[in-house]
């Protein structure tokens, strides 16, 4: 049976990013699924203030859906898809970047719905959570003050993370492209960051989020390496490959590597289409 493909965005995008990649996916004979996380798409928040010309200080205070939205709710969301898209047959779910986080959360909860997940330069916790993955050594190159440059309002007030991605500060836009698309030109860089969304939630999950052996353990699960990417650095990648595999040594990644930055297999989607479509053959193989 043909597997169905539920696509998972990272921070700040929505399912509008997944569209190259769908009609790539499509043209080889695959169906897929992208999703909005709550408060995402169209369920997000665009304040007046983020239009032009811009009003800094309501955009800094502006109230936004996002606010409480935790991880649970984002599993909870996608389990719902993955139940729908279990009647059709296989499902291979796919995440990228921080989506990783809701992919495990899910696999975690409900590793029946799963037939293979898939993480794209994503994060996938295993011994600490990700907050403090980021003190680690493997991300010391990453440029933190990337999305800071940006940042509007404060996170504690606001009770969600907020960037104006329609900031005409060189600097920050410099900094912005260099850390998720330095491989792509200025139109692609500036035709993407208008689809980003200004708001992203808080929780990224803790210690009892981080995949569990006994559930998330069970799933044949493929890591692509983005071998580019400046936000989520190689060595970062390899890092969550390596304990991925010591967590669950019988079930351990199955690897494969794309050239190209953090957004880069998004603008240009045939090599990953071709790569989840071996996946989609080696599910449908097992059925």
């Amino acid at each position: 049976m043909q597997p169905t493909f539920v696509l998972v965005h990272g921070a700040f995008a929505n399912s509008f990013s997944f569209a190259p990649l769908q009609a790539e996916l499509g043209l080889l004979g695959h169906r897929s699924v992208a999703v909005d996380l709550p408060g995402h798409g169209f369920a997000a928040s665009y304040s007046h203030a983020y239009q032009a010309p811009q009003d800094a200080e309501g955009l800094a205070t502006a109230p936004g859906s996002l606010k409480g939205v935790t991880l649970a709710d984002n599993a909870a969301h996608v389990i719902g898809v993955l139940e729908r898209a279990k009647e059709h047959g296989p499902v291979i779910l796919v995440a990228h970047s921080r989506g990783g986080i809701t992919a495990t959360a899910v696999a975690n909860a409900r590793p029946d719905l799963i037939d293979r997940i898939v993480y794209v330069a994503a994060w996938c916790p295993v011994r600490l959570d990700v907050n403090d993955y980021y003190a680690e050594p493997e991300m010391a190159t990453v440029d933190a003050a990337s999305v800071g440059l940006a940042m509007a309002g404060n996170p504690a007030e606001l009770g969600l993370l907020r960037v104006n991605f329609r900031t005409a500060d060189q600097a920050a836009l410099a900094a912005l492209k260099a850390a998720f698309l330095a491989d792509g030109t200025e139109e692609e860089f500036l035709t993407f960051l208008n689809t980003f969304q200004p708001d992203e939630n808080l929780d990224v999950g803790g210690a009892a989020d981080r995949a569990q052996a006994a559930t998330w353990g069970r799933v044949p699960k493929t890591f692509v390496r983005l071998a580019d990417d400046a936000s989520m650095p190689l060595v970062m990648q390899d890092r969550l490959i390596r304990e991925g595999d010591e967590l669950t040594p019988d079930n351990p990644y199955d690897v494969r590597t794309l050239g190209g930055s953090h957004l880069k297999w998004l603008v240009d989607p045939a090599p990953a289409a071709r790569v989840l479509g071996e996946l989609s053959a080696l599910t449908a193989g097992a059925f």
